[in-house]
């Protein structure tokens, strides 16, 4: 096939316009295309004037392919690369288990399942139906379950994200991934936009959809099922203890994907107890930050949105004194979710649904912290940070889940708020005004403080003193890397890190990829015995 980049489409033009343009720098009539797809779409608003579309396309034609792209003379024309991914047939003796049913550990799950290995996947939260009944049930004042809530259950953390699939990975596995999250029930649309985004309320069905292929192809999903210890010998993976309603039980097995996202910390210090090497890692702590989408379509578009999507944004700011922060998880249309794990600490993460229709746009704003940072030493430092700061929130929200929040203005001015001005806080069960130097630390607030102002010149209207913060988002990514080698192997032979709680992963789509790079070592580690 032939790509043909660069094609401009108008906001109001239908996209089969986009054939005669392919065509046209192809120098080829109409009647010798034998198939196109769009593969890339993204949209120019960097002049407010000329808001556009911008695509690429794959086509088939009659005729020698590379005679037909010498003749065009063109940079934007060229051969059309996509690499296969394939699935190599195993039938282990011993079942692989994976760990975890976030997106590392169902993409593991998908793969060893179209393998043939039927694997054994247990997640300790509920499937995805019950955890958003849980899930919603909290957030309306409802009892915290520290065993299935936004971080714990079927999909993971990103289940409650937007589903955003952007991604600065250049993984060739990619294409495959997105393909199959199409298959099972995505838009078509996150095949080829630039920033492709599911939704809340369509990734749950396709969460469920995933699973139920898996169980069709022999594996097998444990809900309810913890695991609460490595049985080892000589250095080897024997088996796991894993707990279901009480009762502790032995799972044999010598392969296992260790997928158990950024927030099991009781998973992070038994691994560390039974002497899986890891180490702390750096990662970024902060707040929410929501804004009118009204004012970031204004800020991004030049005017009122109309028929374009609801804006987005992407900022950063590397300060003269060598710090920095940046956005992140920003949610066009969305709210501000109720997303802690453990009782007695509060914690923030930001949602949208798949129309984007919120009157809210929320982001984290997020300060890089090194390990130099973490006021407690040891692989486990920076976990312990978080736990502090979070537990900090919970009592300073009088201990119900309610989330301690300012204006943009009185932050900057370092008074308390006591209510909303312009923009109404989305948080639920509430939040509780006051002064968020009395929750973070001073090494996160000063930065927020220097900033909070940066990036208000890189977007209008970002540093509006209406805008509201609300605190801690301390789970963007995990504190902690559990290591493992080239292959994918920890020192304890049978032991595959995963994922964005083992470190190697940051959002849906990074974590997926993983998740897919860790199945097949443990292919290739079968195909090898």
């Amino acid at each position: 096939m032939i790509l043909v980049r660069n094609l401009r489409i108008e906001l109001n033009e239908d996209e089969t316009s986009l054939t005669q343009r392919a065509l046209r720098k192809l120098k080829l009539p109409e009647s010798s295309l034998e198939n196109i797809k769009l593969v890339k779409r993204s949209l120019d608003a960097r002049k407010k004037n000329d808001i556009h579309y911008v695509c690429a396309v794959a086509l088939s034609v009659r005729g020698d392919e590379d005679k037909i792209i010498a003749r065009a003379k063109s940079a934007d024309v060229g051969k059309y690369e996509k690499k296969e991914y394939t699935i190599p047939a195993v039938s282990p003796e011993t079942r692989p288990v994976v760990v975890g049913f976030g997106p590392a550990g169902m993409f593991a799950g998908l793969v060893l399942a179209l393998a043939g290995a039927r694997p054994i996947v247990i997640e300790r939260g509920r499937p995805v139906e019950e955890r958003t009944e849980i899930v919603e049930r909290f957030r309306t004042g409802g009892a915290l379950d520290s065993e299935c809530n936004v971080q714990f259950g079927e999909g993971g953390a990103g289940t409650f994200s937007d589903g955003k699939l952007n991604t600065g990975t250049k993984d060739w596995r990619m294409g495959w991934m997105l393909s199959q999250l199409h298959e099972h029930g995505a838009a078509e649309s996150v095949l080829y936009d630039a920033k492709p985004h599911i939704g809340t309320d369509v990734l749950v069905k396709v969460v469920k959809n995933i699973r139920e292929h898996i169980i069709a192809l022999g594996g097998e999903i444990r809900f309810g099922c913890r695991m609460e210890s490595l049985l080892t010998e000589g250095g080897k993976l024997r088996g796991i203890i894993v707990s279901h309603k009480g009762e502790e039980k032995r799972l044999d097995c010598d392969k296992l994907i260790l997928a158990i996202g950024h927030s099991a910390r009781d998973s992070f210090e038994m691994l560390y107890a039974q002497g899986v090497p890891m180490q702390p890692k750096a990662f970024s702590m902060g707040v929410r930050i929501e804004h009118k989408q009204s004012d970031i379509d204004l800020a991004q578009y030049g005017r009122a949105r109309g028929q374009l999507p609801a804006a987005d944004y992407s900022l950063n700011v590397h300060l003269p004194d060598g710090k920095s922060a940046y956005t992140f998880c920003m949610c066009p249309g969305g709210e501000v979710i109720a997303a802690a794990s453990e009782n007695g600490g509060l914690v923030t993460n930001g949602m949208s649904y798949s129309q984007r229709d919120g009157e809210n746009a929320n982001s984290a704003v997020l300060v890089t912290l090194g390990v130099e940072d973490f006021p407690y030493e040891g692989a486990l430092g920076g976990m312990y940070w978080q736990r502090d700061i979070e537990k900090a929130a919970y009592d300073y929200g009088g201990g119900n889940y309610c989330a301690p929040s300012q204006l943009l203005g009185d932050f900057m001015a370092g008074r308390p708020s006591v209510k909303a001005a312009s923009v109404t806080p989305t948080y639920k069960p509430g939040v509780i005004w006051g002064e968020l130097r009395d929750v973070l630390p001073e090494r996160i607030w000063r930065v927020l403080e220097n900033a909070i102002p940066e990036l208000g010149k890189k977007l209008k209207g970002f540093d509006n003193p209406e805008a509201v913060l609300t605190a801690p988002e301390s789970r963007s990514s995990s504190p902690v890397r559990i290591n493992r080698d080239e292959l994918c192997r920890s020192a304890i032979a049978g032991l595959y890190p995963c994922g964005e709680g083992a470190g190697y992963a940051g959002g849906i789509s990074s974590a997926a990829v993983d998740g897919m790079r860790c199945a097949e070592a443990v292919i290739r580690d079968i195909q090898a015995e």
